[in-house]
């Protein structure tokens, strides 16, 4: 080194271990110093320079570098050859996944501060955080299969390699979200996750009900996401920090004068990430939203969009908010019967006849299927271990996030020869296309929880159990009571396939990315069915 560049060096050294010592001797000597600024000698002794677990981060990573890959890709390939560019993404996703395999040895986190009992880290690769990157990407997977045919049909109105570029994207988002232990990394996830969809929705020129679905989605979201860095500011206003371990060990003695300052931040973080679950009030914005977007995109947010939405709200609650329990767990409560109820409700007043009722009822089915996912995260406000009441709520999305992709490839194949998407357009289906009925049959009786769907009717029966454990008897009771009401509308469409067509029936060709998508999904529901402990054993686990 040479001697002017080793004279900087320690100059350097030395103003920053002045200002360590300066900044540690006030936070000592003032106690009136705010709460925010309290751990900067701490973060200043801690290395600049850390060793980056690149296994645990590659499921993110590798769908955010297929992205790009994409990209570029787009740049320079032909229009005859712009299928290429589904296929990556369909192989860059499944290696994302495949990823996942040797990460079940153990929990591991990387960008972590501190030591001891000090330490928190930025990501978190644990058993919560595969089970959801698991749904996450094989969501996004399933949607890409069903856009290879979307794309195929409309490929004068959705630009390919941006359409590939933003699924992507979103779902390299979504993966990272439920690894985020932070807030800081948590918010810029969830816009990750959030930004590129709201383009999918309204990628199809020339077409406004997408541009209108669009921007009513994008309006609503960024509200919440308003209210939730608002939230986010007064919660590290309050604490002093944004590790969602070090604010669950600091929200409980916050100092009297940041009192109210912290619980309006709780209540402002989690009404934001109450939207993205699509809880009610926050709602309105589904069916629209659903019909409005290309049918693999409303697929994709039917499932992936509200694993992202679950994941940040159970982060924040359980891991960083489990100090006020008693506010997060009657209100979540109250927004789950809520939820539920106007969720079935609204799909009870589908019509058979009205143009797009397929989608509707399916958009409609999810706010209600949003509404048993919030019982048992409202439940762990009630009990002592809150953590393990969480493993219900990801045996449910696993389970739905199946079965509800399965649903939405037979409404993506009846889309393709009858573009209205009625209701009634599937009548008869099992005259023409008999497996492919066979398959939604069993997709919408899991929905409701009825056999041989076995998987939702165990699913069902563990968020049950969970609430009435919890000493939620009453939420129990009107999670029963919306269970009746969805069988009605479920096994009314599950008729409606095996009924005699009305005239010349409509026959299906079922394209190959669309067969595969139908096989995975009826292969995994079948099987979960068969073997319901592969899902199930997540409720009577402690995922963190």
């Amino acid at each position: 080194m040479t001697a002017p560049a080793h004279y900087l060096a320690q100059s350097w050294g030395g103003h920053v271990a002045h200002f360590a010592f300066d900044a540690a001797a006030h936070t000592v000597a003032d106690p009136l110093l705010s709460a925010a600024s309290r751990p900067v000698a701490h973060a200043l002794s801690q290395p600049v320079v850390q060793s980056v677990d690149w296994l645990a981060i590659a499921p993110p990573v590798l769908a955010a570098i297929t992205a790009l890959v994409v990209l570029v890709a787009d740049l320079f390939l032909p229009d005859a050859r712009k299928p290429l560019l589904g296929w990556v993404s369909i192989a860059g996703l499944t290696a994302a996944g495949l990823m996942l395999l040797p990460l079940l040895d153990g929990d591991r986190a990387t960008f972590c501060a501190g030591s001891g009992t000090t330490r928190a880290c930025s990501y978190t690769a644990d058993h919560f955080t595969l089970a959801i990157q698991l749904l996450v990407l094989g969501g996004a997977l399933l949607a890409a299969l069903l856009s290879m045919t979307g794309l195929r049909d409309e490929h004068r109105r959705v630009p390919a390699g941006e359409f590939w570029f933003l699924l992507l994207s979103s779902a390299a988002g979504a993966a990272l979200l439920p690894a985020s232990r932070d807030l800081a990394t948590l918010v810029v996830a969830l816009e990750v996750a959030s930004l590129p969809a709201f383009a999918l929705v309204g990628i199809r020129h020339g077409d406004r009900r997408s541009a209108e679905a669009a921007l009513k989605f994008f309006l609503s979201s960024v509200t919440a996401t308003a209210v939730s860095l608002m939230g986010v500011s007064f919660v590290y206003a309050s604490t002093g920090s944004l590790y969602l371990t070090q604010i669950a060990q600091h929200l409980p003695h916050v100092d009297g004068q940041f009192h109210v300052l912290a619980q309006t931040g709780v209540v402002l973080t989690l009404i934001g990430f109450a939207f993205k679950t699509a809880a009610v009030p926050f709602h309105f914005w589904v069916p629209e939203t659903y019909v409005g977007a290309p049918l693999p995109v409303a697929a994709y947010l039917s499932v992936v969009g509200k694993a992202v939405g679950f994941s940040g709200l159970i982060l924040v609650t359980v891991i960083g908010f489990p100090s006020y329990a008693d506010v997060w767990g009657p209100a979540l409560a109250v927004l789950a019967a809520l939820t539920m109820t106007a969720g079935n409700a609204g799909a009870l007043r589908q019509s058979g006849t009205r143009a797009y009722s397929a989608v509707r009822l399916l958009a409609w089915s999810s706010v209600g299927q949003a509404g048993y996912l919030l019982v048992p995260i409202a439940a762990a406000g009630y009990t002592r271990d809150a953590r393990q009441a969480i493993g219900s709520t990801v045996a449910y999305a696993l389970m739905y996030g199946a079965v509800n992709l399965g649903a939405f490839a037979v409404a993506a194949l009846v889309g393709r020869t009858r573009s209205a998407n009625r209701i009634a357009d599937y009548r008869g289906l099992y005259a023409t296309n008999p497996v492919t009925a066979l398959l939604l049959a069993f997709f919408l009786l899991c929905l409701a929880g009825l056999p041989p769907g076995v998987i939702g009717l165990f699913a069902k029966v563990t968020v049950f159990s969970t609430a009435v454990n919890a000493g939620l008897g009453w939420l129990a009771v009107v999670m029963a009571v919306n269970v009746v009401i969805a069988l009605y509308y479920y096994l009314r469409w599950t008729a409606l396939l095996f009924r005699a067509p009305e005239g010349e029936p409509a026959r299906h060709h079922v394209p190959a990315p669309l067969t595969l998508a139908l096989a995975l999904t009826g292969v995994v529901g079948v099987a979960l069915s068969g073997a319901p402990e592969l899902v199930l054993r997540f409720a009577v686990t402690n995922l963190f």
